[in-house]
């Protein structure tokens, strides 16, 4: 029978959207901040595949906001000589973040910032990625299209944007979803 493990999925995923609601103790007595994701790193093969379908380019910036450990700023950086700035509640990843630009020789492209989200301005960026929850990409949804320039490339690990824009490109890697989408005058005018 599917009940049992569908009941158990349920649950599982209810305890996941709870996670981050618990406020815990940091290392140095001080409350860690109430996070909106509870942190899962996107796998090494999901980042690459992010990167592809945002054609970074030299010189490009690249937002990514929920950046946990800075896995896609500082392979954008690396790989593809953009500027990149990450952006994260928990200065536990930004400080994660910030150690693995230094160790890759970075650090001089790249920026963490313990901000955010939707504090956030967005009007520099090339391309933005995500690997947030649906709720907060749709959400999220109204400030890309207000402050993202056209031909500017939103990317998303797993979760898309809601049925009000589709995205215009979704691949599998690994048994990963990746949505992409460009922003256009259309959604300017939205």
């Amino acid at each position: 029978m599917n009940a049992v493990p569908v009941f158990d999925r349920r649950r599982a995923l209810a305890a996941t959207l709870l996670l981050p609601c618990v406020a815990c103790a940091r290392e140095d007595g001080k409350p860690a901040p109430a996070l909106d994701v509870h942190y899962v790193p996107t796998p090494m093969p999901v980042v690459d595949k992010m990167l592809e379908m945002a054609q970074v380019r030299r010189g490009e910036t690249l937002f990514d906001l929920g950046c946990g450990d800075g896995r896609i700023v500082v392979a954008a950086a690396r790989r593809h000589g953009a500027r990149g700035i990450g952006i994260d509640l928990d200065p536990v990843r930004i400080d994660e973040a910030r150690a693995n630009a230094r160790y890759a020789g970075v650090q001089k492209l790249v920026e963490f910032r313990v901000a955010n989200l939707f504090d956030t301005d967005l009007r520099s960026a090339d391309i933005v990625t995500l690997y947030l929850l649906p709720l907060l990409n749709q959400r999220l949804r109204p400030k890309l299209w207000q402050q993202l320039r056209v031909g500017s490339r939103v990317v998303s690990h797993s979760f898309d944007m809601g049925a009000e824009w589709p995205p215009e490109r979704t691949e599998r890697v690994n048994g990963a979803v990746v949505h992409g989408w460009t922003i256009t005058a259309q959604n300017k005018a939205a």
